[in-house]
């Protein structure tokens, strides 16, 4: 981990797999490229630049483009339809699950599509610990007691972790719950082992490891697969002291039997920084439970965003331009 120009510590990217190397054959074309929507904080195109790009308006000339937001998917679908020589896009979030479907076309016609998968990881890593630690020692409640209260709480330390996903952000976590002694289980897609974690299974087993589970940490893309992943019959498959976090994506948790079960006691709590839906309409019965936290999906601030996305545009605009190296390729056919 490097030191910025402040002397504050900076954060680095978490790959959970090396960067594709595409033969030249198989690479887009290279040339200019654009920056949408224009009036986004890396409209000036310093990055591009530094890695030794040209930027120009959106033309027929263009190749090459980098999308900012996730708010306006319409833009680049008719972007894409409009420029057919754009044959790369960098997309700035690590989960594609934004764009739906509407990006398929364009996969499907030979785009590339690169996002920030594993850029984000650290600063993530850090906020799934921090809502593990708030649930496990009652900080919900404790931060709305009028009174003294009882002695209560439990410890991460040789707690039994069950991570669903296998990306940067669940490398990470992995990684600082090492100093906690905890035994640690992986739930993904393939049967890949994972080398931090202690046991590695796939999602068939989910429901093998979820009720020996101390902490369930949900760090898996959101596709048609994982929606309502945790749903009120695995809630109720969990042990009443155990709690869930979410730092993926809402639509992973049934968010009413999510309700239900703290309600209930059939689990210990829960930590959100992703809802379902999002932003959560004021009043929900989450904000005010003693058993849950709720971030505002505050787990990467902007200020962290910045200068992380700005590193993964250099990187693929030198693969763009020369190398083919590119990290963090995305498939919308896939959804991740």
């Amino acid at each position: 981990m490097d030191r910025g120009t402040s002397g504050e510590f900076t954060h680095d990217e978490v790959l959970a797999e090396a960067p594709r190397i595409l033969p030249a054959e198989a690479r887009p074309e290279p040339g200019s490229i654009a920056i949408l929507p224009e009036g986004s904080e890396f409209a000036d195109g310093v990055a591009v630049r530094e890695a030794g790009g040209v930027v120009a308006p959106l033309s027929d000339a263009t190749r090459g483009l980098i999308y900012t937001t996730t708010r306006d998917v319409d833009t680049l679908v008719r972007t894409l339809d409009a420029h057919p020589g754009i044959g790369w896009v960098q997309l700035p979030f690590a989960g594609i699950d934004a764009y739906g479907k509407a990006l398929i076309p364009a996969a499907e016609r030979g785009v590339l599509f690169t996002s920030a998968k594993g850029s984000y990881a650290q600063p993530v890593a850090e906020h799934a610990l921090t809502l593990t630690l708030a649930t496990l020692r009652q900080l919900p409640m404790r931060l709305r007691a009028t009174s003294w209260g009882e002695s209560s709480g439990q410890s991460l330390y040789g707690a039994n972790v069950v991570v669903v996903g296998a990306g940067g952000i669940a490398l990470e976590y992995l990684r600082l719950l090492e100093s906690f002694g905890a035994r640690t289980t992986v739930v993904r897609r393939r049967s890949v082992p994972v080398a931090a974690a202690d046991l590695t299974v796939t999602t068939d087993e989910l429901d093998v490891v979820l009720p020996e589970a101390d902490v369930v940490m949900l760090a898996a893309a959101s596709t048609d697969e994982t929606r309502a992943l945790i749903d009120a019959s695995r809630l109720a498959s969990m042990k009443p002291s155990a709690v869930l976090v979410n730092i993926a994506r809402g639509k992973l948790v049934d968010t009413d039997a999510l309700v239900a079960a703290l309600d209930a006691g059939m689990i210990f709590g829960a930590g959100l920084d992703v809802t379902d839906p999002e932003p959560l309409p004021a009043g929900h019965p989450l904000y005010s439970h003693e058993r849950c936290v709720v971030t505002p999906h505050t787990a990467d601030t902007p200020e962290m965003v910045q200068p992380l996305l700005e590193q993964r545009i250099r990187d693929n605009v030198r693969a763009f331009l020369e190398t083919g190296e590119f990290v963090g390729v995305a498939d919308p056919r896939l959804g991740y």
